[in-house]
């Protein structure tokens, strides 16, 4: 008997493990310091004062009605995990998955959740925090929000990375010794199946994101809504002004759905990133590729170039928390400035990354090491670029969000039309910057010779953006708390001077909310492409390892299914633009795209409705509201809110979940495919267009309310606050979604694969029907 990390394993088994290398170890260690400096924070966080006893008060309201609401949500998802962890089940007990997928899937969730949960509670008790903290001095907020943001951004990397690698260890290490002839099998190379089994993990993360992403969107807008409309503009009263009965519900709505949503949210980016990269990686090193093996086996480079995105996500780790201590500002700061210095610790970072991750795979021994840094480079300089090209965009220190604020001086129709524009105008250089990303990470890490290696190099790309994510997930987590801060100061009738500067530090977190969206966006298209090839790589294994498919007839060639390249792949099922089966996936892929967010918008809309008769209601019926006399019923507000996005959430999760099914049982692995195409281009684009012209009618609101044209109470200000109404669903709601639709279509194919190709080996229900 031997002994491998500590547990006995048996001879022939510890015969085809090698040494997991030593650098795959800095996720794990990573991982667990970014969970402990996240305690630390959080500790350091309740000991500062609250302020006073209605500044306590209104945080307390505040921090009910959201755990309140993630209450019953969490239960609405309990529910649809139970259904498709039972279908898991059964596909697995049918043959056409691993066994292992149900519980992979429902540790993606679980931790996802786990992420939101420990954010909201963060962020709720961090609001007060920084409005006392405000109190003091500009820069005493600002170190207050940033590190109570810092504990979702640590929150969120340290949980994803110690799923991601106990995953990894239980089923390269321990598995094999608990179930030797079960699960994994103790081939010469188990590395595709563990790597394919790990992509499921990603789907629990997507289906969690999509629902905290669509409930909390739809929460925080109804109760925007509601709060601007009637409170603002037709009751003249100023904006968190206690006298408004929707305010409790808008704050509570800032959390739920930019904390907990976006947590969630690029929770799923983080991994699904990592995972897709690591299945390509194996796959590329594994077929015919001697130029990269070095001498090595394919399973010994597979441990390699899995190593590599998990080590750069560690080192991503450890910048991130040095980032965090550069970010300072003076008292007297503009916004430019106070951006300055959080892009100060994103630059940082950033740096950190691109000087360090050249000797990290000098270490590792990977032979094109010097082409993937490049590729880092390329992932960084694209993210930075979305980042700053989103900044433009949306902040009002530019132009486009200016000229939005001039149109309101004619109508609030002409700042619509005009944030349309700038939207859809924004949309330009963002997909250019990704287009060349992908363009140069292809082909720089081989893709002209080696198909799967080039889009290792576009996934490594995706988590080489992602790597710094515990900063940017901070910069973007503080802009709610500012927010709710304001609110608080505006409540509690605190000094004048109080709310500037909270409303300093909410104009700069609009648009580092915006600059968040961005890299989610940016880096969900890289990793959607990196997932159709990972697609491709699930259906190898569904054919030979579940169905027994050992050669298949490729133009009259028959091929073995393990020596197919991608495209013997793309010939067998006819992926080309004359199939009709692609060209049916591609309009159905841009058609979800559309519907899913016009699904989003129309229940933004319903349950905004409530909102304003509530308001309006209250308003008519109670006596003494508007003079101050009378107290409003705050929480019948925080009801309605939480009540319509239970009822609302649950539609736009079973089209992202039934289309790619849908598609692929009837049109097969090319519809599937098409499917995926279309989605992504168009949801992409679509994504970036609504997220940024919300953020730019936002900002140009803050831009009047800032003292230009006008100024609160005017004609200029009542426009443009329709138009941060109307951008509200399509900077919080609809755009950020699109993100998780991207991937969660491409998670839910791959883990579907198994069923897609029960039909003809993936050719579809109706070729099957029609005899082609």
């Amino acid at each position: 008997m031997q002994y491998h990390l500590f547990l006995p394993i048996a001879a022939n088994a510890a015969a085809e493990r090698p040494d997991l290398p030593l650098l795959w170890w800095l996720g794990p260690i990573a991982a667990l310091v970014a969970l402990g400096f996240a305690f630390y924070l959080y500790r350091q966080l309740m000991g500062l004062s609250e302020g006073n006893e209605r500044m306590q008060e209104i945080a307390q309201a505040v921090r009910e009605g959201a755990m309140a609401y993630l209450r019953r949500q969490y239960k609405v998802v309990a529910i649809v995990f139970a259904v498709l962890f039972a279908l898991f089940l059964l596909l697995s007990f049918l043959n056409l998955q691993n066994p292992i997928v149900p519980y992979a899937f429902l540790t993606g969730g679980l931790f996802s959740g786990l992420c939101g949960f420990i954010g909201m509670k963060t962020a709720t008790n961090a609001s007060a925090r920084t409005t006392f903290a405000a109190t003091q001095s500009l820069n005493s907020a600002l170190q207050v929000a940033l590190r109570a943001g810092a504990v979702m951004g640590m929150v969120v990397v340290g949980f994803a990375l110690l799923d991601i690698t106990a995953w990894f260890l239980l089923l390269y290490s321990l598995f094999p010794i608990w179930f030797p002839d079960n699960f994994i099998s103790l081939a010469e190379n188990p590395l595709p199946q563990i790597t394919a089994i790990m992509l499921s993990f990603g789907m629990g993360a997507s289906t969690q994101a999509l629902f905290a992403r669509v409930g909390g969107g739809i929460y925080t807008k109804a109760a925007d809504v509601g709060a601007d409309l009637v409170g603002k503009v037709e009751a003249n009263i100023p904006e968190d002004d206690p006298r408004n009965p929707a305010t409790i519900a808008d704050n509570v709505g800032d959390n739920v759905g930019d904390v907990a949503g976006m947590g969630a949210d690029l929770y799923e980016s983080y991994a699904g990133s990592i995972l897709a990269t690591s299945a390509l990686g194996v796959a590329a090193v594994g077929f015919k590729a001697t130029e990269l093996l070095g001498g090595k086996t394919p399973l010994e480079m597979g441990m390699i170039y899995i190593s590599a995105p998990i080590a750069l996500a560690a080192l991503g780790i450890i910048l991130s928390i040095l980032a965090i201590y550069v970010v300072r500002s003076k008292e007297d700061a503009t916004q430019a400035e106070l951006i300055g210095a959080l892009s100060r610790g994103l630059y940082v970072s950033s740096a950190g990354i691109a000087v360090l991750s050249l000797p990290l795979f000098m270490f590792m021994g990977m032979p094109n090491w010097l082409a993937l840094w490049f590729v880092v480079l390329a992932g960084l300089a694209v993210g930075i670029a979305v980042g700053k090209l989103t900044e433009y965009y949306t902040s009002h220190a530019f132009e486009p969000t200016r000229h939005i604020a001039f149109q309101a001086n004619t109508s609030a129709a002409t700042a619509l039309i005009e944030g349309l524009a700038v939207g859809m105008r924004s949309g330009g250089l963002p997909v250019a910057a990704v287009v060349i990303g992908i363009v140069v990470s292809f082909y720089v890490a081989g893709g002209a010779t080696n198909v799967l290696m080039g889009l290792y190099g576009v996934g490594l790309a995706a988590v080489s953006m992602l790597s710094t994510l515990g900063f940017t997930l901070a910069t973007d987590a503080y802009g709610p708390i500012a927010d709710n801060a304001g609110g608080n100061a505006e409540m509690s009738k605190l000094d004048p001077v109080v709310r500037h500067r909270t409303d300093q530090l909410d104009a700069v977190g609009n648009t580092t909310a915006a600059i968040g969206k961005g890299f989610a966006i940016g880096s969900a298209a890289l990793t959607a492409m990196a997932l159709l090839a990972a697609y491709l790589e699930e259906i190898r294994l569904v054919l030979h390892e579940l169905r027994g498919v050992d050669t298949l007839l490729v133009y009259g060639e028959a091929i073995k299914v393990t020596d197919m390249t991608v495209n013997n792949f793309m010939d067998y099922y006819a992926v080309n633009l004359l199939n009709p089966a692609v060209l049916v996936g591609v309009f159905a892929g841009v058609a979800t795209a559309f519907y899913f967010s016009a699904m989003t918008m129309s229940a933004v809309g319903r349950a905004a409705r409530g909102m304003v008769e509530e308001v309006r209601r209250q308003f008519r019926e109670i006596p003494g509201i508007l003079e101050g006399t009378g107290k409003p019923d705050y929480a019948r507000c925080v009801e309605i809110s939480t009540v319509g996005a239970q009822r609302e959430m649950t539609g736009p999760a079973v089209v992202a979940i039934a289309i790619p099914v849908l598609i692929g049982i009837l049109f097969g692995v090319a519809g599937v495919l098409g499917l995926l195409v279309g989605g992504l281009a168009s949801g992409f684009s679509l994504a970036v267009m609504m997220s940024n012209a919300g953020g730019a009618w936002d900002n140009a609101k803050k831009y009047i309310e800032g003292g230009e044209h006008g100024g609160k109470g005017s004609d200029a200000h009542k426009a443009a606050i329709v138009g941060d109404t109307v951008g509200d669903p399509f900077k919080d709601t609809a755009g950020p979604s699109l993100n998780i639709l991207i991937k969660l279509m491409s998670m839910v194919s791959v883990v579907f694969a198994g069923l897609i190709v029960a039909f003809d080996n993936g050719k579809g229900l109706l070729m099957l029907l029609l005899g082609q």
